[in-house]
C-alpha cells in the first residue's frame, strides 16, 4: 500500500463530499433548522437526544458532551443525552427486549413532549434507531435523522440531514462537521453574552 497516495485520496474524496454540502442549499437550510429546532426545544427546558452504533455511537456521545459541558467557550450546561452510554442499561435492554429495543425504550422513559431526538446512522437503516424514532414521534418528540443518502430515516423523521454519500467514513466525517455547527447556532444562539469579545 502507497500510504501517501492513499492519504491524499482519502482527503480528497473527504473535501469532495463536503463540496457537495456546499452546493446543498436545500440541506444546509435544513442544518439551520436543527439548531433552530434544539434552541426552542431547550429555550422550553426540553433537551436533546442523541442514539447510533458504531461509530454513530461515539458521534452521539461527542455531540451530547458539546451541550452538556461546551463548545466553544464557557457558559452554563445544556440538557443532552447519548443514548449509547450506559452499560448496564444497554445490557439490560438488550437482554430482556432485544437489540432492537435499546434506544426506543430509553426515549420512552426518559423523553418526554417538546424534546429533541437524533438518531444517526449512515445507512439510514438501523433497527434500534428506526424503533426510536417511532417512540419519539408517539410522544410528540421532534426527529432528526443525520445519515447518509439512503435508507428509512430520511422518509421518517421531522428534518433529515442526508450526507450525500453511501461511504460510511465520509459521512461520519461530515456528520461531526454538522454536529459541531448545530452546536455552535445554540450555543450562539442562547449564550451570546457569554461569549468573548474578539
Amino acid at each position: 500500500m502507497d500510504g501517501t497516495k492513499y492519504i491524499v485520496e482519502h482527503f480528497e474524496k473527504s473535501i469532495r463530499v463536503k463540496q457537495a454540502i456546499l452546493k446543498d442549499k436545500a440541506l444546509i437550510e435544513r442544518i439551520v433548522q436543527v439548531g433552530e429546532l434544539c434552541v426552542d426545544a431547550l429555550k422550553r427546558g426540553n433537551k436533546v437526544m442523541f442514539a447510533g452504533n458504531g461509530g454513530s455511537a461515539a458521534d452521539s456521545q461527542h455531540l451530547a458532551a458539546e451541550f452538556v459541558s461546551r463548545f466553544n467557550f464557557d457558559r452554563p450546561g445544556l440538557p443532552s443525552i447519548a443514548l449509547t452510554t450506559d452499560t448496564s442499561m444497554l445490557t439490560a435492554i438488550g437482554n430482556d427486549y432485544g437489540f432492537e429495543q435499546l434506544f426506543s425504550r430509553q426515549v420512552q422513559a426518559n423523553g418526554r413532549e417538546g424534546d429533541v431526538f437524533v438518531g444517526i446512522s449512515t445507512s439510514g437503516n438501523s433497527a434500534n434507531v428506526v424503533k426510536a424514532v417511532e417512540q419519539a414521534q408517539k410522544m410528540g418528540i421532534h426527529t432528526v435523522a443525520m445519515c447518509g443518502n439512503a435508507g428509512k430515516l430520511p422518509k421518517m423523521c421531522d428534518i433529515t440531514l442526508d450526507v450525500p454519500s453511501t461511504s460510511t467514513p465520509y459521512i461520519q466525517e461530515s456528520h461531526i462537521s454538522i454536529g459541531h455547527i448545530i452546536c455552535a447556532i445554540v450555543e450562539e444562539t442562547l449564550f451570546a453574552e457569554y461569549k468573548p469579545k474578539e
